[in-house]
């Protein structure tokens, strides 16, 4: 079962990521993804994982699948690190995700005020950034603009 802050820091990052980018692109925010949260991906070999948010580019996905399981490749996963939980983001999704080629997986570690950002390549996932709270980012694939890491942790409001 999902604890209260997991949802409440899964909740703040859609809405801070879905004002500027779950949308069709012009306008104030570059838009192009659909963000979503708790959807049910299926991977090679039938592995099925719920991510805590996914996002797809509209130019390459203009309809997601309303079926259940997902069997689309999302081009982002992010997963919210919970106590005990750790081995399954870092190990087990990350080993799936690599394999299935999804481009950018961001881990976040909000009792450490962390954000990881990775890229996938061929040998591995590759750090593109890490990012605590007081820092301003510009993180792929939302580095269309800056994002004050604070805002992501609900450590500051979202002023934008």
């Amino acid at each position: 079962m999902t604890r209260i802050e997991h949802s409440a820091d899964q909740g703040r990052l859609l809405t801070v990521l879905g004002r500027r980018f779950d949308r069709n692109p012009g306008g104030k925010w570059p838009g192009g993804w659909f963000i979503r949260p708790e959807l049910h991906v299926e991977y090679l070999d039938d592995e099925l994982f719920c991510h805590d948010l996914c996002g797809f580019r509209r130019e390459l996905h203009p309809n997601i699948s309303k079926s259940w399981p997902v069997t689309i490749r999302p081009d982002w996963v992010c997963e919210l690190l919970s106590p005990g939980h750790q081995k399954r983001d870092r190990i087990d999704k990350w080993n799936v995700l690599f394999r299935a080629k999804v481009p950018h997986y961001w881990i976040v570690d909000p009792e450490e005020r962390l954000l990881e950002v990775h890229r996938w390549a061929p040998n591995g996932y590759e750090f593109a950034l890490k990012a605590t709270s007081g820092d301003v980012i510009r993180a792929e694939p939302f580095d269309a603009v800056e994002i004050r890491a604070a805002v992501l942790f609900g450590d500051e409001d979202d002023d934008e």
